[in-house]
């Protein structure tokens, strides 16, 4: 197995791991964008253009995902310390 075999595997296996975890916490969803973006980089030095297009479009979307969900995250915080300091 190559370095750029063993990359692409890492870089798939830590998408998996990061998808699964979502709900736990935003920043597996960056970290799901993150990995999103090392399998684009994957695809494209391999040679499967379509794959790391694909995968930069996921990664740009959950980038996208992160911030909505901090954006919710911190407006739910801002409305608990509202309804306790009433």
């Amino acid at each position: 197995m190559d370095s750029l075999t063993l990359f692409g595997l890492a870089a798939v296996s830590l998408m998996l791991a990061c998808y699964a975890l979502e709900d736990r916490s935003p920043w597996f969803v960056l970290a799901f964008a993150g990995s999103c973006a090392l399998g684009s980089v994957y695809g494209f030095l391999q040679g499967a253009w379509p794959f790391g297009l694909v995968e930069a479009v996921w990664s740009v979307v959950a980038v996208f995902r992160w911030r909505r969900l901090r954006r919710e995250q911190n407006s739910r915080s801002l409305l608990s310390l509202r309804s306790v300091a009433s």
